[in-house]
C-alpha cells in the first residue's frame, strides 16, 4: 500500500472515529454534555410508553436539558458544598452502598446452585466431633485423631451407626445412631451443605473440618424433594425425665385426642386447650411453613405422608413427645431457573444466608485485580511479630516505632501501614479462637475488611450503576434546592410581585358555579347519619360536633366550587342541602356536605381567593424566565442524527 493511501485510511479511521464518539452524545449544555447511554437510562426510568416514540424522546429531551441546565446553575453556585447537602448526599450512599457490595456473577451462580439442590434431597448419616473455638492446641489435635480414627475405622468396612456410637460426641447419637433424615437446600450451613450434596450415595465423606469441629457425613440415600409443607399439631410433650410409664400414659392421652378428632373435633379448639407447644398453640397449632431437615425425621415422614389437605396423622413419637398432626398445605417444589419469582425467592435466602462468604470472598479478589491493590514483599515476618505481640501479650506499640510506618497494602489513593493492622487486630484480639488462629490467616482477614472498605469509599470509581444512582441522588438534591431559592420562596415572598402579575393576569381566575359549604368525613355510614341529624337543627355548631366525636368526624369550612364537593352524580343543589353519603370502599368512611350558600353564576376571584393559583402560575413564569436566561449561559445544541439513532 503506497503512503498516500495509508495516509487516506488513517484519515478515514480517524474521521470514523471522532464521528462514533461525538454520535454518542444527544445534546451538550455549555461545556457540558450528556451521553446516549445517560439520556437513555433517565428516559427509561421516566417513560410509561411500551414502545417509545421519536416525539416521546424529543418531548423528553427538552424537560431533561431543562433539568440539567438547573442542576448546572446549582453546582456553578457552588450549593453541592452545602452542609445539609453533603449530609444527605453522605447518608443516602451509605444507605445504598451495602446492596453494591456483592459479587452480582457469583448470586445468580449460587442461586442457580441452590435452585438444583432445592430438587433433591440427601437422607445423611453424621459423625460429629466438637472443637471449641477456645480450644488449646492439644484439645484440637485430640478432636483431630478421634475423627481420623472413627474415618480409618469406616475404610475398613466397620458400620457408620456403629463408628457414629463410638465417636460421635452429637447429644442425640444416642437415640438416632448417628442418622439426621433428610435435608435440603438451606438446611445446614454453607459449608456442611456442599458436603452433603457432593457426597455420593451410599459413601461417606473424608473428615471435614468447619467452624465448630470435624465431620463425617454419608449419604445413606436421595430422593426427589417433595416441597415444603404447612402443618398444624397438638404436642402432647413428655414430662421431664419421664419414664416408660409416664410416657405411655402421654400416648393414651394423644389417642383420645386422636379419637376427638377423628371423631369431628375442631382441631383448633383442641390444639388451644390440650398441645403443649407454648408457640402454635395460640394459632390453633399452626406451625410455620417447612421443608425436610428442620424437625426430626419421625415428625417430618409423619407430616409428608399426609396424602391430602386436612388429612390428620395418628399419634406420632419423637424425643418431645407424641404428635398429632394435620396437613394444611402442600407446596410443591420451584425449580424453574428462567422463572422470576422463583429466582427473587432464592434470592432473598441466598442473600441472608453464609453462602455469602462465597461471594464476598470473589468479591475482594475482584476489587484485588480492579483495583490495582499490591502487597510489598518481606512483610510476612512484621506481620507474624505484630500480631503475636497484640494478641498473645496485648503489647502496645509506641507511635514513634519506625515499624509502624511499614507498608503492608497500598491502593491507589491508599497506603495501609503496620498502624492499621495494630488498630484492626486491637478491635478482634478478644474474639474466640484469635489466639490460635494462624496469622497468615489472621492478616488475610485484615486485608479481606481492608479492600472491602476501600472499596465501599471508592465505589463509584469502580461501579457505574452505584455513581449512577449516587448522582441521580445529588443532582435531585439539587434541583430542589436552587428551586426552592430561585423560584418557590422567591414567589411566595414576593407579595408586590405577586399582586402585579394577579392584576396582569386577573381575567385567568374565575369562581365556576360554587357555594359556602361544610365538608365532613365520618368513620362509618352511622356517625355520618348521627351529624347531619344534629346539623339540621344546627349547622353552625359543626366544629362541637367535631370535638365530642372521639375522632370518629373531620370537617372543613370554605367556598368551593361544586365540581370539587364529594357528591353523588347529578346531585341538585340548593341551600340547606344535606348530600347523600359518599362511601369509601377501602375504609368504610362517608363523606359528605352541607350548603349553606349558592352562587350560580361565574364570577371574579378576588386577590385571596385566587392566591393559591396566582403563586402557582406566578412560580411557572418566574421560571421560564430564569431558563430563558440559562439556556443563554448554558446553550444546548442537540445532534439530531443520534436523537433519531434512539431504539424506537
Amino acid at each position: 500500500m503506497s503512503d498516500l493511501k495509508k495516509l487516506l485510511v488513517a484519515a478515514a479511521l480517524l474521521c470514523s472515529s471522532q464521528t462514533n464518539l461525538f454520535s454518542q452524545t444527544v445534546f451538550t449544555y455549555g461545556n457540558k454534555s450528556v451521553s446516549k447511554d445517560e439520556f437513555l437510562k433517565a428516559f427509561n426510568k421516566n417513560n410509561t410508553e411500551s414502545k417509545p416514540t421519536q416525539k416521546a424522546y424529543a418531548d423528553y429531551l427538552e424537560l431533561y436539558s431543562r433539568f440539567k441546565i438547573k442542576v448546572q446553575a446549582a453546582l456553578d453556585m457552588h450549593l453541592d458544598t452545602l452542609d445539609m447537602q453533603r449530609t444527605e448526599l453522605q447518608s443516602f450512599r451509605n444507605q445504598v452502598a451495602g446492596s453494591y457490595m456483592n459479587d452480582d456473577a457469583s448470586v445468580e451462580l449460587l442461586i442457580d446452585e441452590a435452585i438444583d439442590r432445592s430438587a433433591k434431597e440427601i437422607q445423611l448419616s453424621h459423625i460429629f466431633i466438637p472443637v471449641s473455638s477456645t480450644a488449646t492446641a492439644e484439645e484440637a489435635e485430640q478432636a483431630r485423631k478421634s475423627i481420623q480414627s472413627a474415618y480409618d475405622r469406616l475404610k475398613k468396612g466397620e458400620a457408620f451407626e456403629k463408628c457414629a456410637i463410638e465417636f460421635s460426641k452429637d447429644p442425640a447419637v444416642s437415640t438416632n445412631k448417628g442418622n439426621l433424615g433428610f435435608i435440603n437446600v438451606f438446611t445446614l450451613p454453607y459449608d456442611l451443605e456442599t458436603l452433603a450434596y457432593t457426597t455420593p450415595a451410599g459413601k461417606f465423606s473424608t473428615p471435614f473440618k468447619s467452624k465448630i469441629g470435624y465431620h463425617i457425613f454419608k449419604n445413606t440415600g436421595e430422593r426427589k424433594a417433595p416441597g415444603k409443607i404447612r402443618v398444624a399439631q397438638i404436642l402432647l410433650a413428655f414430662p421431664p425425665d419421664a419414664g416408660e410409664l409416664q410416657k405411655l400414659q402421654t400416648k393414651k392421652t394423644a389417642d383420645s385426642i386422636h379419637r376427638l378428632v377423628i371423631s369431628g373435633g375442631d382441631f383448633k379448639k383442641l390444639a388451644a386447650t390440650f398441645s403443649n407447644d407454648n408457640i402454635s398453640y395460640q394459632n390453633g397449632g399452626e406451625m410455620p411453613e417447612f421443608g425436610s431437615g428442620r424437625y426430626e425425621p419421625n415428625f417430618e415422614k409423619a407430616a409428608f405422608a399426609l396424602q391430602k389437605d386436612d388429612e390428620v396423622s395418628k399419634p406420632i413419637a419423637t424425643s418431645f413427645g407424641y404428635h398429632i398432626i394435620k396437613r394444611l398445605k402442600l407446596v410443591p417444589p420451584s425449580t424453574d431457573k428462567k422463572n422470576k419469582a422463583v429466582r427473587d425467592s432464592f434470592r432473598q435466602e441466598v442473600t441472608q444466608n453464609d453462602r455469602m462468604e462465597v461471594s464476598k470472598k470473589l468479591l475482594v479478589k475482584k476489587i484485588v485485580k480492579q483495583t490495582g491493590m499490591q502487597q510489598p514483599a518481606g512483610t510476612e515476618s512484621i506481620v507474624t511479630l505484630v500480631a503475636d505481640s497484640v494478641i498473645l501479650t496485648n503489647h502496645s506499640f509506641v507511635s514513634q516505632d519506625p515499624r509502624f510506618k511499614t507498608v503492608l497494602i497500598t491502593f491507589p489513593k491508599q497506603t495501609i501501614t503496620v498502624s492499621d493492622f495494630i488498630t484492626y487486630l486491637e478491635s478482634v484480639r478478644g474474639m474466640p479462637g484469635m489466639t490460635t488462629k494462624p496469622r497468615a490467616e489472621v492478616f488475610d482477614q485484615f486485608l479481606e475488611s481492608t479492600a472491602l472498605e476501600y472499596y465501599r469509599d471508592n465505589l463509584e470509581t469502580y461501579n457505574t450503576d452505584f455513581a449512577y444512582q449516587l448522582n441521580e441522588f445529588k443532582e435531585g438534591n439539587l434541583l430542589f434546592e436552587i428551586m426552592q431559592r430561585n423560584i418557590w420562596d422567591r414567589a411566595s415572598a414576593d407579595s408586590i410581585g405577586l399582586k402585579k402579575y394577579y392584576e396582569a393576569h386577573k381575567s385567568n381566575y374565575w369562581w365556576e358555579a360554587s357555594g359556602d359549604a361544610l365538608i365532613f368525613t365520618a368513620s362509618n355510614d352511622s356517625v355520618a347519619n348521627a351529624t347531619k341529624a344534629m346539623l339540621k337543627k344546627d349547622h353552625k355548631s359543626w366544629r362541637q360536633y367535631i370535638d365530642v366525636s372521639q375522632g370518629t368526624l373531620q370537617g372543613d369550612s370554605g367556598r368551593f366550587e361544586l365540581g370539587q364537593l364529594p357528591v353523588v352524580d347529578r346531585t341538585a343543589f340548593s341551600e340547606g342541602l344535606l348530600t347523600a353519603n359518599v362511601k369509601n370502599e377501602t375504609d368504610n368512611s362517608a363523606s359528605f356536605c352541607y350548603i349553606i350558600k349558592l352562587y350560580k353564576e361565574k364570577q371574579p376571584r378576588t386577590f385571596n381567593d385566587a392566591r393559591g393559583f396566582v403563586i402557582n402560575d406566578y412560580q411557572t413564569w418566574l421560571e421560564e424566565q430564569w431558563i430563558t436566561d440559562l439556556k443563554k449561559k448554558y446553550p444546548i445544541r442537540v445532534d439530531e442524527v443520534v436523537l433519531n439513532s434512539l431504539p424506537k
